[in-house]
């Protein structure tokens, strides 16, 4: 069976999470491309040691990545952040890969905050959804939920594309907002990846 490939994406804070897990709801299995980077720092003793090679030792306590402090780092410089990419992205995509071959089912979610962004993951999903909503909502989400200051937050929105940018490129668009009703807009999604339009 070949299975298709939907890519999730949106900003920090825009509901990706949320979206995803009425996916799932419906059968519809996804890959945690951000969640599974992490795991892969601690698998993948490759990966992490280029990583510190470029980041710095002080990002280690006791073999362990400290994520909090990688990401102020990197956040700062954008030069940084392009290079950590350039060595997890690969290990990423070859983990998704192993991943999907182990699924059974028809349809499959990609889900990546930076998907199209990234010529490497280009050619990777059949159609793109993204998900948008107002920036002001993010931030406050975002501080809410990872404790984070709105400087923080604003650093790491402003190292991704606008919405109006993903919307652009994208075959699909879900508002998380109040108004909306998200599940008829999943269903048809899945409805017109299986019918193949």
């Amino acid at each position: 069976m070949k299975k298709k490939v939907l890519s999730c994406t949106g900003g920090i804070g825009s509901g990706k999470s949320y979206v995803i897990k009425v996916f799932n709801a419906l059968d519809i299995p996804s890959y945690d491309c951000d969640q599974r980077a992490k795991d892969l720092y601690n698998e993948d003793k490759e990966l992490l040691a280029d990583v510190v090679r470029l980041v710095g030792e002080d990002v280690l306590l006791n073999g362990v990545l400290q994520r909090n402090r990688m990401a102020q780092k990197i956040f700062s410089d954008k030069e940084l952040i392009y290079k950590v990419e350039d060595l997890v992205h690969p290990a990423v995509l070859k983990d998704f890969f192993r991943w999907k071959d182990k699924q059974n089912k028809e349809i499959v979610i990609f889900e990546s905050a930076i998907f199209l962004e990234k010529p490497i993951m280009a050619s990777l999903a059949d159609k793109t959804l993204t998900i948008s909503i107002p920036v002001d909502v993010r931030i406050e989400r975002v501080m809410k939920r990872d404790g984070l200051t709105r400087e923080q937050v604003v650093d790491r929105i402003n190292n991704q594309w606008s919405d109006w940018q993903r919307e652009e490129k994208a075959d699909y668009v879900i508002y998380t907002n109040d108004r909306d009703a998200i599940l008829p807009k999943v269903m048809q999604i899945i409805k017109e990846m299986k019918d193949g339009i």
